[in-house]
């Protein structure tokens, strides 16, 4: 079985069980916890999703405290239909998005899932989350495998460093 088939399968298996467990603090969490696998850690997520919206896009912080780097090769959501890796790039003057396929977390460093950089995208919104609410979502990385975090919503108008979403090819 390939490496992304097996991290495929473990996030299942860690998405139906850290189901469970981010509805029964979803109340309590706001995003703002560290949830750490291996080396990895998980801080602040949070995402953008309009009422009514068919898409929205998840931010995060993932640090990684070991010495060999991971990559995160991938999420699910049960609130979307599909979630995809994305991030940005400048074509012809139009900064674009883009999907790709991995975002490498070197060795002790840490990497900004940020507005207008890398970030998850979620597509198909099958139950949008309210904003002030939260909702799992399971990030697979190739090495570490998978972790259900909670996601806190926050405005359409929060914003990081960089620039809005515009074209979602």
């Amino acid at each position: 079985m390939s490496k992304l088939l097996q991290a495929l399968a473990v996030a299942a298996a860690v998405g139906l069980v850290g189901f469970a467990a981010v509805s029964a603090t979803r109340a309590q969490n706001d995003g703002s916890a560290a949830h750490s696998l291996g080396s990895l850690t998980i801080e602040a997520p949070w995402a953008r999703i309009g009422r009514g919206a068919r898409a929205g896009a998840a931010y995060l912080r993932i640090v990684n405290t070991g010495a060999e780097a991971d990559r995160l090769i991938g999420a699910s959501s049960p609130v979307a239909g599909r979630v995809e890796l994305h991030s940005h790039k400048m074509q012809d003057g139009v900064m674009r998005m883009r999907r790709i396929d991995a975002v490498l977390v070197p060795g002790n460093k840490a990497v900004e899932l940020q507005p207008g950089g890398d970030h998850v995208m979620l597509i198909g919104l099958t139950d949008p989350p309210e904003q002030g609410g939260t909702f799992p979502l399971t990030l697979i990385f190739q090495k570490a495998g998978g972790i259900a975090v909670p996601v806190a919503v926050r405005p359409l108008t929060a914003r990081g460093p960089g620039m809005k979403h515009h074209d979602h090819k």
